[in-house]
């Protein structure tokens, strides 16, 4: 088993067939990697729906998305550790080439752009801000923009580092602060997924990010906004 790759779900019935069928045309080998599904108590079919194409479907018990993550990463069987979400679409290369970059000498973390899966100007626009962005902080080694649905560890890193903070908001970006003092982090542009756009039309964009930057710069806990993550468990 090469890698192990962990879908956190909510009430995906709709999506997550969609992205375990991505993730089972990859170039890699079946057998040589493993799909962890870690549901946070879906009242859906996604948890029926999951265990018709993943190796592990369970509840998470810890809180949060990024307590899913840490869930499924504990459960791991794989010295790599991809993450994704119930909403993502894959490319099939996208494990050969994670598992590419990892086994280079010094990489602990790396992580890719998104593309919008329904399409259109405005959520292009916005993607390729947050691609632009992301490419920023990379290059200028000032942060780190790895998200959640598009990121990948070297799993012992990963645990020695703590892995995921369990919060509302901006985990995903706050991992790779600690990251970064265990290794190097990569970003690798062939890792561009796509990513769903429906919380941001259900909620607008211009609202979803503000409350994703006020919950990150209050440290990422807020009980003043929901935001999309709080739903898990």
């Amino acid at each position: 088993m090469k890698i192990s790759v962990v879908i956190p779900t909510y009430n995906e019935e709709q999506n997550i067939r969609a992205c375990l069928e991505s993730l089972a045309r990859q170039t890699l080998p079946r057998n040589d990697y493993e799909l962890i599904v870690v549901d946070g108590g879906s009242t859906d079919r996604t948890r029926e729906l999951a265990s018709e194409l993943a190796d592990l479907v369970f509840i998470q018990e810890s809180p949060r998305v990024g307590g899913a993550r840490n869930d499924g990463a504990i459960k791991a069987k794989s010295p790599f550790l991809a993450t994704t979400d119930g909403d993502t679409i894959l490319p099939e290369t996208w494990l050969e080439h994670i598992i590419e970059d990892l086994s280079r000498p010094g990489i602990v973390q790396v992580y890719g752009p998104v593309y919008p899966i329904e399409g259109g100007f405005l959520n292009w626009l916005s993607l390729s801000f947050a691609n632009n962005f992301a490419r920023a902080g990379y290059y200028s080694r000032l942060f780190y923009f790895t998200l959640g649905c598009n990121t990948a560890f070297l799993r012992s890193r990963f645990i020695e580092a703590g892995m995921y903070r369990v919060v509302d908001a901006g985990d995903d970006l706050e991992v790779a602060r600690r990251m970064k003092e265990h290794g190097t982090i990569l970003f690798d542009n062939r890792l561009k997924v796509g990513f769903s756009m429906r919380r941001y039309r259900q909620f607008g964009t211009l609202r979803s990010l503000y409350e994703w930057i006020y919950i990150v710069l209050k440290g990422g806990k807020s009980d003043k906004y929901t935001y999309t993550k709080k739903n898990y468990k």
